[in-house]
């Protein structure tokens, strides 16, 4: 399966479970959009927005924050991840606004990253949901599920990367859809340390699940008492094993003896070889 393949059948059947993908925070105008895309930055939206009605209510536009100084709106968003730069950056941003803007949010990607506190990922997630714009941010979800799906290629170890490839790969039209897509997907499904493979409707595409589909079965015919661990590939029991890189750079168990990866634990039967993961 190509990439284009894969992405054609990834996101066909996203589309069917999450027909309507949009942002989960919360905003009455693009200032709030602004402010809750800012305040998300190492935080869940989930967090932002049991903050922002009360901050919204006190500061509903870019014009009520000018003149303010950080402390005053630190009391709001006390409970956000590194909350006294981000204060800083709201005033800063607030201020930017009126003097460079005319006290609008500015709509595009380029203006945005003039902006105090606001780097690329920001930038283009305001530019698409609230001017749409074509723009593709890449955060942890999307750099996981790209990742793990299959979109990307190996040499996409960055988010700049992993954006650039899936730029060339789906259409411009689509961009703005597919970076929630594998956001909501990532954030209730192919989590970073429990995948819910199991329920997920895009295993049929996922270059994750096939190389768990190959891993090796367990095995019920291993004795703990003879060691903690298994060669397959000499038939032999050791307790203290070796560590080797796989060819994705995986660091695998091995055998001390002859090196082979094909190792397995005594006391449940299973292969501990471990599959390229992108657990962020």
């Amino acid at each position: 399966m190509t990439r284009t393949q894969r992405a054609h059948c990834a996101f066909e059947a996203l589309r069917k479970v999450i027909p309507e993908p949009e942002t989960e925070l919360e905003y009455e105008n693009t200032w709030q959009l602004l402010v809750a895309v800012m305040l998300s930055a190492q935080c869940t939206d989930a967090r932002v927005n049991l903050v922002t009605p009360a901050l919204f209510k006190r500061f509903p536009d870019s014009d009520s924050m000018l003149g303010c100084s950080s402390d005053e709106v630190l009391p709001w968003i006390r409970s956000i991840s590194y909350p006294n730069s981000k204060a800083k950056h709201l005033v800063q941003t607030a201020a930017l606004i009126h003097e460079r803007f005319g006290g609008k949010v500015p709509g595009t990607v380029d203006e945005l990253v003039q902006l105090q506190g606001v780097g690329r990922k920001t930038a283009q997630v305001v530019a698409s949901v609230a001017f749409n714009v074509p723009a593709l941010a890449v955060d942890t979800h999307v750099f996981r599920v790209a990742n793990r799906l299959g979109l990307v290629t190996r040499a996409a170890t960055t988010p700049e990367k992993v954006e650039r490839q899936l730029k060339r790969l789906l259409p411009e039209a689509t961009w703005g859809n597919a970076h929630h897509l594998l956001i909501l997907h990532g954030r209730y499904t192919c989590m970073a340390r429990s995948p819910s493979c199991g329920t997920c409707p895009v295993t049929s595409c996922c270059d994750y699940f096939a190389r768990l589909q190959r891993l090796p079965s367990p095995r019920t015919d291993l004795d703990p008492r003879k060691g903690k661990y298994f060669c397959a590939s000499r038939g032999h029991y050791f307790d203290a094993p070796d560590t080797v890189s796989d060819r994705d750079g995986v660091d695998q168990v091995s055998c001390p003896r002859c090196g082979s990866m094909n190792v397995f634990l005594t006391k449940n039967g299973l292969s501990t070889k471990q599959v390229l993961d992108f657990r962020v």
